[in-house]
């Protein structure tokens, strides 16, 4: 579902170049849950970028689907992101001035869904906001607002999830039920997610674990077809 070739990443620093990503490879296949981990500054936000193709690397490639995000325009890339891609983010990201059910409803009728506001009251029931579709951000819970992010995240039926921290602003029995909430619509949709997070306890509930360290992959559990055992140590 998403490859990643040698990606490189580099800002230029002053009168230097600082490399927030060096060489990073592996494939990721359809319906894998996976966790992404490291310090802070070990480059996991900006893989999680290139791999939406939110931004651009320095060198190398994301195919998502089969497509290389580098041979598409940044109009081609967004709307391959609309049909494929959804996104979680710590602080919500949702419209202050819409109801949860007018935010679910947006990534829709942006892509001209004739039926968005069924699909955004139909996603909004599986997580458990139905009597919540017609409140505002301001008059939900910090949790609720997490869940109608998570909502709208799902209401195209992406092939991939991307969630950067998405319990970063939860007190953690909310951030324990967002995950169960997550991996639940993972299972009835078959949706890859790669989940960034510093919560070593949730970054255990996924089937695979990158660690980055200073802008490289040092460690993927992914089975090896070279016979390794999970969890060997990438140079």
């Amino acid at each position: 579902m998403l490859i990643a070739r040698n990606l490189t990443k580099e800002y230029r620093s002053g009168d230097g170049m600082l490399r927030a990503l060096d060489g990073v490879s592996f494939e990721i296949l359809q319906g894998a849950y996976v966790a992404i981990v490291g310090a802070s500054g070990s480059g996991k936000t900006t893989l999680l970028g290139l791999l939406a193709g939110l931004d651009t690397p320095s060198r190398g490639a994301v195919l998502l689907d089969g497509v290389d995000l580098g041979s598409l325009s940044e109009d081609a890339r967004a709307r391959l992101r609309g049909e494929k891609v959804g996104f979680v983010f710590q602080s919500f990201q949702l419209i202050p001035t819409l109801t949860a059910l007018e935010n679910v409803a947006v990534p829709l009728e942006l892509r001209g869904d004739r039926d968005a506001m069924a699909r955004a009251r139909e996603v909004l029931a599986q997580v458990g906001l139905s009597d919540r579709a017609g409140h505002l951000p301001a008059q939900l819970s910090g949790g609720e607002q997490q869940r109608v992010a998570i909502a709208r995240a799902f209401a195209n039926r992406p092939r991939v999830l991307l969630a950067d921290e998405p319990t970063g602003n939860l007190d953690a029995t909310t951030g324990a039920r967002v995950i169960e909430l997550l991996e639940s619509l993972n299972a009835d949709a078959g949706s890859t997610i790669i989940l960034v997070t510093h919560d070593a306890e949730i970054a255990t509930r996924a089937n695979r674990l990158i660690q980055l360290a200073d802008g490289r992959v040092i460690r993927d559990t992914a089975p090896d077809t070279a016979g390794r055992p999970a969890g060997a140590v990438v140079a």
